[in-house]
């Protein structure tokens, strides 16, 4: 007689399914220029940001970083729990939430996207990596080839090898030009005029001229420079090219900020807008440090609720609550 198996058949492995993935353009962007991974490279966060931040390294390149995606994966925490993660990631600067304008023409669309840096950088540094930068194409251009065309050898002649070749002429060194003078060189030398006790000798310019140079190139003219120069002189100046030298090296005026370059006509510009990483209100890096805005930086206080002043119990007639109650103690 057979033995019936009347125990169920083993199922397959349950096999979890694939990350989502944004749409192309969107999701995850994880940045190249940072060290390699080790074992402690969120070591220093709480157990809940250390969880996520090990799980977003984990994910691909393009994959769905909304609250909503990850929640689904991670079963430990749910939508508001890893939300504050992702605030707390962002503020200790691991992520930043941008919007990008990709396309040109009338094809422009805003793209979301997540950079993700394994390694924390600072606002600073978030700011220089998502500033907006013009985009220009290169142009290869091809080497110049160049071609060797053997020569023949030459074919001795009797008669010119017997006669000796005159010696060569001597060749003269070109002299160098002389090129028109700098404005610095041509302010050094006017300083003479402008005060004697200043007088200096063409060897005392040229000796000075890198220095006057250096203020130039700080965005002062002429005047600037000799105003400065003569300014408060002594009664008697015995070594003016002294005088100077140590004025030029002293009082040079601060280097300041130049402002950008505006990229050429019809070159396409990179636009990025970051966004705030809790709310998603759009701004400049400058307007969202740690990746946050100012209401969500500084969130608001509950106002106190006005609780009435107790008042005191009225008085009670005392002769009308006792017949009262000898009221209540009289047997019906």
């Amino acid at each position: 007689m057979a033995v019936q198996n009347f125990s169920p058949a083993l199922s397959a492995s349950a096999v979890s399914p694939p990350y989502p993935m944004a749409h192309p353009g969107y999701g995850k962007r994880a940045l190249t220029d940072q060290r390699p991974p080790h074992a402690d490279d969120f070591a220093l966060l709480p157990f809940r940001e250390r969880y996520v931040a090990g799980f977003i390294e984990r994910l691909p390149e393009g994959a769905a970083m909304s609250v909503k995606c990850l929640a689904k994966q991670l079963p430990l925490y749910g939508q508001q729990a890893v939300s504050s993660a992702l605030t707390a990631l962002s503020v200790a600067g691991h992520l930043r939430r941008v919007r990008c304008a990709v396309g040109d023409g009338d094809e422009v669309r805003w793209v979301f996207r997540t950079y993700w840096s394994r390694t924390a950088h600072d606002n600073e540094w978030w700011a220089n990596r998502l500033a907006p930068a013009p985009v220009r194409e290169s142009v290869p251009v091809a080497a110049p080839v160049s071609v060797s065309v053997p020569m023949p050898d030459p074919v001795p002649d009797p008669v010119r090898e017997a006669v000796p070749a005159p010696a060569p002429a001597p060749v003269r060194e070109p002299q160098p030009q002389r090129s028109t003078p700098s404005p610095a060189y041509l302010a050094l030398a006017g300083l003479g005029r402008v005060d004697a006790r200043l007088a200096l000798s063409a060897a005392d310019c040229t000796a000075l001229e890198a220095l006057a140079e250096q203020w130039f190139a700080r965005g002062v003219d002429a005047d600037y420079l000799t105003g400065a120069l003569t300014a408060g002189l002594p009664a008697r100046v015995d070594f003016p090219v002294g005088l100077v030298r140590h004025r030029l090296a002293g009082k040079i005026p601060p280097a300041l900020p130049t402002a950008p370059t505006p990229p050429p006509a019809g070159s396409p510009v990179r636009r990025v807008m970051m966004e705030c990483t809790e709310c998603g209100t759009p701004g400049r890096p400058e307007a969202l440090p740690d990746g946050l805005c100012q209401s969500c930086r500084q969130p608001a206080t509950p106002t106190a609720t006005t609780v009435p002043a107790a008042t005191p119990p009225a008085e009670r007639d005392v002769t009308q609550l006792v017949a009262g109650l000898r009221d209540l103690l009289k047997t019906p």
